[in-house]
């Protein structure tokens, strides 16, 4: 896809909170300890997937006492770094004052810093790519230091999803540990130089976050700038406040854009459309644009796979550069919406949001549509846009008001879950896919009602659809602007 192109401008890096991140597409186990551990000289632990319930060598545990449980996030296992590090005989300190973590092994001495790339290894200080960050109450720190520094070996299995960390009950020799040293270093370039997709994420939602994160992008807002969101279905939908946005849309002197509703409602017709934009405040913050008042104009999808072209509003043709600025929340159609939804459905015109929920098969009606084409034209169409702006376009969600209605309901079904903050990338399905990592990841008393949404309209599978079709990946860096 040609915005892929913006990716090299993004530092990979990688997130964990008390917490620890493993990759598996890049095997972990360090090159450079290439003779085995002799069986009576190691202490093994195994973790699998969903399971509260660990191995230490043949015996088993509860990991603790919350039923923590190691999950996958992107392709990224994410395990309890305390019950690892005491389990194989190390121990862990943390300084709340100083937002210090300290992790002893052996004779060896971890300390690393939240937002601080600065870490100590024996006190010798070394440049992380990857800052340890407080997310969500958590601390994150990077296990690939860790166990370098510490002379762990890991591995994954994917097939029984789970992960082993095999520690020397032997003191490293020092030739050993000068080569451990090189290959952090080294490590360290390489995911840097990692093409994946970098997701920022802030817990803070307000005006300062949403500008801070979209500068975070260092993204250059050239010529006409449209901003696109959702205007809100009256009376009482949960669309992104003007207050919360004023300040980004003015930064760039954007025009929020919007198109015509094809289900009726106050928001099917132009003159009405502008005066719910108006009701609920966004013309005193910037020019509003409803693009379809003029018609619609056809656009290609080069690599669709269930439609091939796209109906959206006129008005588009007038504007340079894009701001996709989503709520991100639940959809009684397509199972949760955010920036693909919002590139798709909300930039198509009326009748290209028929073309789109029929999976092509008509553009005077939005009834009879077959649900997975639905979801795959919607991946198709947003590829299309993305195609159209040339690369010049970002995406920002913003978590809040996690109703499993979405903004076009104006009577939504009131959140279960708490509000999460605001993420950013230039790539729309790591941005969708990390926002719908959150949701599973959230304890299924709040979530649950969300989850029951997405997938009983098998929503995944647009994103499914948008990776085959090269709008971008499901895989990707986590990083904590906060």
């Amino acid at each position: 896809m040609k915005n892929n192109k913006n990716y090299n401008r993004i530092i990979a890096f990688i997130l964990t909170v008390l917490i620890v991140c493993f990759a598996f597409g890049t095997a972990v186990i360090l090159s450079s300890r290439q003779n085995s551990f002799a069986a009576d000289e190691t202490t093994v632990v195994t973790l699998q997937i969903d399971n509260p319930v660990m191995r230490i060598n043949s015996e088993e545990q509860t990991i603790d006492e919350n039923g923590t449980t190691p999950v996958i996030i992107g392709d990224r296992t994410l395990v309890p770094v305390r019950a690892i590090i005491e389990a194989l005989g190390g121990s862990v300190a943390w300084n709340e004052e100083l937002k210090e973590a300290e992790l002893t092994y052996k004779s060896d001495v971890i300390r690393l810093t939240v937002n601080s790339e600065k870490a100590y290894l024996n006190d010798i200080e070394y440049t992380l790519d990857t800052p340890p960050a407080i997310i969500n109450g958590r601390t994150m720190l990077p296990i690939r230091f860790i166990a370098e520094g510490f002379g762990f070996e890991t591995d994954w299995n994917g097939e029984a999803r789970t992960v082993t960390i095999t520690a020397n009950l032997i003191d490293n020799t020092d030739e050993e540990k000068n080569h451990m040293t090189t290959n952090t270093e080294s490590s360290t370039t390489a995911e840097t130089e990692s093409s994946l997709p970098v997701v920022y994420m802030t817990t803070d939602i307000t005006p300062e976050a949403l500008v801070k994160i979209y500068e975070k992008l260092d993204f250059n807002a050239e010529g006409n700038v449209a901003v696109k969101m959702s205007t809100g279905e009256p009376p009482a939908s949960n669309y992104l406040r003007p207050e919360l946005i004023k300040d980004l849309v003015q930064l760039v002197d954007g025009t929020i854009v919007e198109c015509n509703t094809a289900y009726g409602g106050q928001r099917a017709e132009t003159e009405m459309h502008k005066q719910v934009a108006k009701d609920h405040g966004f013309t005193e913050i910037a020019d509003v644009d409803i693009m379809d008042e003029n018609g619609s104009i056809e656009i290609p999808i080069a690599n669709g796979t269930r439609i091939q072209k796209d109906y959206v509003g006129a008005n588009l043709a007038n504007y340079d550069s894009l701001i996709s600025l989503a709520h991100f929340k639940g959809h009684a159609m397509a199972g949760f919406g955010g920036a693909i939804k919002n590139m798709s459905i909300g930039i198509a015109s009326a009748e290209g949001k028929c073309y789109i929920h029929t999976g092509g098969k008509s553009s005077t009606s939005f009834m009879g549509g077959v649900q997975d084409e639905f979801c795959e034209a919607m991946a198709d169409a947003a590829s299309g846009v993305a195609d159209y702006f040339d690369g010049k376009v970002v995406y920002i969600n913003v978590m809040n008001r996690l109703s499993i209605d979405c903004d076009c309901d104006g009577n939504p079904a009131e959140p279960d879950m708490h509000d999460v903050g605001i993420l950013a990338s230039y790539d729309p399905v790591a941005l969708d896919q990390a926002c719908v990592d959150i949701v599973y990841n959230t304890d299924r008393e709040e979530s649950g009602t969300l989850i029951d949404r997405i997938e009983s309209r098998n929503g995944l599978h647009t994103l499914e659809q948008a990776e085959q079709i090269g709008l971008g990946s499901r895989t990707y860096e986590l990083v904590s602007i906060d």
